[in-house]
């Protein structure tokens, strides 16, 4: 049975799609909810860092960016070597849906991993999605 190739999470965000928009592209709110730290160069080939207070770092490539509706990016595969090239696509879609917001993340790019590997990704990252996304409510609620 082949294994499933991404993470689906979907929101229902009590603000605007500018708001929600700004939280998920800019250094600000990546470095809030998402990091301690951020920097983003927002354009297609540009490079976004995230930071942690414990030492982690988040490397990512811009590869979609389509203001207030689509951003994406790629990043290197969790649990994977240091120099490993294979990364996974991480797409945030928006959609005003009344005064609010439905935001979808989905994250591709499991299934070339072989087995270990990718119950280490999937299973941490599917962790991961749900305790950032969290977070970002967090963020949201409190701005």
């Amino acid at each position: 049975m082949p294994f499933p190739d991404r993470i689906e999470r979907t929101l229902e965000l009590a603000h605007p799609p500018e708001k929600v928009w700004a939280a998920i592209t800019t250094a600000e709110g990546l470095g809030t909810w998402f990091g301690t730290q951020a920097t983003i160069d927002l354009r297609p080939g540009g490079a976004a860092r995230l930071s942690w207070d414990s030492g982690d770092k988040a490397d990512l490539r811009i590869e979609r960016v389509e203001e207030p509706t689509v951003f994406g990016f790629t990043w290197r595969i969790y649990g994977l070597p240091e120099g490993d090239p294979r990364r996974t696509y991480v797409e945030f879609t928006l959609e005003p849906v009344g005064a609010g917001t439905r935001l979808t993340v989905v994250e591709s790019g499991f299934a070339q991993l072989p087995e270990e590997s990718f119950r280490k990704a999937h299973g941490g990252n599917s962790e991961g999605w749900t305790r950032e996304l969290g977070e970002l409510v967090e963020y949201l609620d409190a701005s």
